[in-house]
């Protein structure tokens, strides 16, 4: 069934109910609510009309409420229903009895299929795992002594559990299809006949045993990268390998930013081919290419990054049109210009899939020669791009637009506080260019959070580093204007560019979106409790509600200080944002449609949109809707892992930044509370430490929203928010965490 047959109308309730009914069989392996139904199949229905052919169709036992409204088909009936069709379709009994047989043996193959599942482990500390499975809602729990030599990041197959007992599924790893790491860096010791390499990464292989001929030099003691030779089978078996490089003379924190690097499944060096397809890479603008793109040179166009980036991926012009509208052009460097399908340079990217962004460094994604200049759009310089080109009226509404590929000249690098002096100033260069972007800007996002956009922002906390990368002071990241009217134009661009590829008249074209789901309801539920114990009332029956109420908390947030302690546990009830094929819209930025395409330099999701956007600029075309979802899904997966190897580069310079504070006091707030103790985070540094119950000497009573812990011996109660004075009595850089004593 085609979509878009039912595009903006609205359906009587039979075939509101028809309609719904074959989305789900469809889709067998999609949980499915009515928004994501309605937005699928553009629908014009009201989400409450929806919800009620759902509530229908679950009474007459076509489809299977699974939670949080999400609805699946009955595979039961389903089959049911096939087979009773198709032996009313058979001429003879024979026939009949062999077309029964067959089913029956699919039947069985579905079973066992279904017990049997591919997914990607996500190692606990203890050793446990939990196997990330798209079709599941819950991840499936499998215990250490049944991860079958599975580490972090494998790609396995896993025997699923199904007795009806288990509230979530449990189960054990069969085999191992995919290893994501491959090399790691520890302590190598030497011994009589061999020698072992020792690994403190918990999640990872602990020791990798090597042959003396594969040492490399590396002497007793020596820090080295080490690249697996032999898994070996099971669970204890030995695993080999061999050195491949000496890190004798780097300093621990160099090791450490390495070895988190490679904990994730990230290389550090790029393979030799794909430095020598670089190599011969031009900067040279042709005539040729000139005359394919449209000319933005002699208009006006900056840059606005941070003052520490080397490469520009995004540009902002400006110019006064004959008509009176002004056009804004959102001009993006030009990657799959020489970043072409099927070459070494476009394996590797995809391998990575994103730059990843340490303390202290960045792992890119595409080599310097291209990421730091060729693509980076530097001043006083021709570049190419793909770029997004808007015109508003006088009352900045966008009457026109426009993509393409072109050429610009920037005029100007601006660093975010340069543009915000010229902002607030109204003097210097581009001032008046720039304060016209901003009112633009304004105009957008009062917009978006018209429509029900989300404005929480957690902290961001930045490290100032001396000519070693030791962290020497730290800041929490201010966001003025400058960075948000930047924000503003690439969101236009992003969303405008997936509109237009979902709006393509004809069949769907495959695109890679950047979907966000509503909020889990249990979550919210319970969010609710722990902000109403602070004073907050929160509404969060409807997605309408939960953003109003979001956006309420955020602004009282700004004014109290033990409020600030709700937003992280308010951004963890939302779903993580990924990439899909799948459209169901983006709910914490309240658009429709978005995609990403803003920043190919750093992200390989941008460089598909590209391509498919540049293929779909006149003709449809269509990409293989499968193998772009499988691409989807492991980008995905390698930006989870980027998100990881960041937030535990921060972790390790928080406690490398209070190494020489050992015996200090400090103010701290209670962070969380658990079965076990209490979290506390330190105010400067935002270090985090537990202090266990065993330690306060006591056993403490927990309310059952976890909101406070109450001593029962002397009535001392720690609710979350509350500020304490601590003292800092370890700080251990190999666990990268830190102990703490109350005072």
């Amino acid at each position: 069934m085609k979509s878009r047959k039912n595009k903006n109308k609205q359906l009587n309730p039979e075939k509101l109910q028809s309609v719904i009914y074959r989305t789900l069989v469809n889709n067998p392996k999609k949980r499915m609510n009515a928004k994501q139904i309605i937005m699928k199949q553009k629908l014009g229905n009201s989400y409450a009309s929806a919800n009620e052919a759902l509530k229908i169709l679950e009474q007459q036992n076509k489809i299977i409420h699974v939670k949080d409204g999400r609805y699946r088909i009955n595979k039961e009936v389903l089959a049911k229903a096939n087979k009773e069709k198709a032996a009313k379709n058979k001429e003879s009994q024979i026939s009949n009895s062999k077309s029964s047989k067959n089913k029956g043996e699919n039947r069985t193959s579905s079973r066992r299929s279904k017990n049997t599942m591919q997914g990607t482990v996500d190692l606990t500390r203890s050793g446990a795992g939990y196997i990330m499975v798209d079709e599941l809602d819950d991840d499936i729990y499998v215990p250490e002594k049944y991860m079958n030599g599975a580490f972090h990041g494998d790609v396995v197959k896993v025997s699923v559990n199904t007795s009806g007992r288990r509230r979530k599924p449990e189960g054990k790893v069969v085999d191992v299809i995919k290893r994501s790491t491959k090399k790691l860096i520890g302590k190598i010791s030497i011994q009589k006949k061999f020698a072992v390499v020792h690994n403190e990464n918990a999640r990872l292989p602990g020791d990798i045993n090597i042959s003396t001929k594969n040492l490399k030099g590396a002497e007793d003691g020596d820090n080295v990268l080490v690249e697996i030779t032999d898994w070996g089978t099971g669970q204890n078996k030995e695993i080999w390998g061999k050195v491949i490089k000496l890190l004798a003379d780097n300093s621990d924190s160099d090791v450490a930013m390495q070895a988190i690097l490679l904990g994730q499944g990230f290389e550090i060096d790029f393979p030799a081919e794909v430095i020598e397809e670089t190599a011969s890479m031009s900067e040279e603008i042709t005539e040729d290419e000139e005359a394919k793109r449209r000319d933005f040179r002699k208009v006006t166009t900056v840059t606005i990054d941070p003052d520490t980036a080397r490469d520009f991926d995004d540009a902002l012009s400006i110019q006064k049109l004959d008509n009176g509208n002004i056009e804004i052009g959102i001009h993006i460097a030009d990657v799959t210009h020489y970043v072409k399908p099927k070459t070494a340079l476009d394996k590797e990217a995809y391998n990575r899939s994103t730059s990843v962004y340490l303390v202290d460094r960045v792992c890119p994604m595409l080599p310097e020669k291209l990421s730091n200049h060729l693509c980076s759009l530097v001043p006083h310089v021709d570049r190419y791009t793909f770029s997004a080109v808007f015109q508003f009226d006088e009352k900045y509404k966008v009457v026109n637009k426009w993509f393409g590929k072109a050429i610009i000249h920037s005029d100007r690098r601006f660093s975010y506080e340069e543009a915000q002096e010229r902002l607030e100033s109204g003097e210097g260069d581009f001032a008046d260019e720039l304060r016209e972007m901003n009112k633009i800007a304004l105009k957008l996002r009062k917009e978006k959070f018209k429509n029900g956009a989300i404005a929480f922002e957690s902290d961001e906390i930045k490290f100032k580093l001396d000519e070693n990368a030791k962290p020497i002071g730290l800041y929490v990241k201010q966001r003025k204007d400058a960075h948000m009217l930047v924000e503003d134009f690439m969101l236009l661009a992003n969303k405008q560019v997936a509109l237009y590829i979902a709006k393509k008249p004809g069949a769907e074209v495959p695109y890679v979106y950047r979907i966000h789901d509503e909020p889990n309801q249990e979550k919210l539920q319970e969010f609710a409790l722990f902000a109403k114990e602070l004073g907050v009332k929160m509404k969060v029956d409807t997605p309408d509600q939960v953003s109003k109420s979001f956006n309420t908390l955020a602004k009282k947030a700004k004014e109290n200080e033990q409020l600030k302690m709700l937003e992280p546990l308010a951004i963890r009830t939302m779903a993580k944002a990924v990439y899909s094929t799948e459209n169901i819209g983006h709910y914490g930025l309240a658009f429709e449609y978005y995609a990403h395409f803003t920043s190919p330099i750093r992200r390989y999701a941008d460089v598909l949109v590209h391509r498919i956007l540049e293929q779909n600029l006149e003709e449809a075309t269509r990409f293989n809707k499968e193998k772009l979802e499988a691409k989807c899904k492991y980008i995905s997966l390698q930006e989870r892992k980027a998100n990881i190897a960041e937030r535990d580069s921060i972790k390790y310079k928080q406690v490398e930044y209070l190494l020489d504070r050992v015996g200090e006091d400090f103010e701290a707030r209670v962070s969380g509370i658990i079965d076990r103790g209490i979290f506390v985070q330190l105010v400067e540094s935002r270090a985090e430490s537990m202090i266990s119950f065993t330690e306060l000497g006591d056993y403490f009573v927990i309310d059952e929203n976890r909101m406070k812990a109450k001593s029962s011996k002397t009535g001392k109660t720690y609710t979350m928010g509350d500020t304490l004075k601590v003292k800092l009595v370890k700080a251990d850089l190999e666990s990268s965490k830190i102990d703490v004593d109350i005072v």
